[in-house]
């Protein structure tokens, strides 16, 4: 993977981290996911 690719997916990965760790536990639970399920989920869009 090329360096920038590696740096935009890191990126995004960071931003889904923060926007979903942004939300309350109610607003989590109305989407389906724990605070446990964030990290896994920021890194699927990392690959």
């Amino acid at each position: 993977m090329n360096p920038i690719r590696l740096a935009k997916s890191w990126i995004n990965y960071r931003r889904t981290v923060a926007e979903l760790g942004g939300l309350s536990n109610h607003a989590l639970n109305d989407i389906g996911i724990t605070r446990y399920d964030i990290r896994n989920i920021a890194a699927r869009s990392y690959r």
